[in-house]
């Protein structure tokens, strides 16, 4: 199936995706935090990238930006639980800069598959 990157700085929401996208027979990348999922990304692309926003050392914010400056085709799922100022304005924002699309955690394993399948099949359209 897919390579998907996931960069998420909890390790148990981290393994959660990691096992329903395994499930799904997708390859999966783990970093935690952009900085790390940067430099994975680098050495050897993914089909997928899933972000979290709030994260330390660089936050995704910040990496979906880079990652849209360096990597312009790239499908980037940007997911958020919140923060001080709520998660839907990290989700907004995370769009504004170049996520191609948002989840709002906690999301259920449906949830994830479907934008995941999404995702990729507009990826593969864009190839054809």
């Amino acid at each position: 199936m897919a390579r998907i990157l996931v960069i998420e700085d909890d390790f148990r929401v981290r393994t959660v995706i990691r096992k329903m996208l395994e499930k799904e027979k997708h390859e999966v990348v783990e970093a935690p935090n952009g900085e790390a999922g940067m430099n994975l990304y680098r050495e050897k692309s993914a089909d997928l990238i899933i972000t979290d926003i709030l994260m330390p050392d660089k936050e995704g914010i910040e990496t979906i930006i880079e990652l849209r400056r360096d990597f312009p085709k790239v499908k980037i799922i940007a997911i958020s639980g919140g923060g001080r100022i709520g998660p839907g304005d990290y989700l907004s924002l995370a769009k504004k800069v170049g996520a191609t699309t948002t989840l709002l955690k906690p999301f259920s394993r449906q949830e994830l598959i479907e934008t995941v399948r999404e995702q990729l099949s507009d990826q593969q359209d864009q190839s054809v």
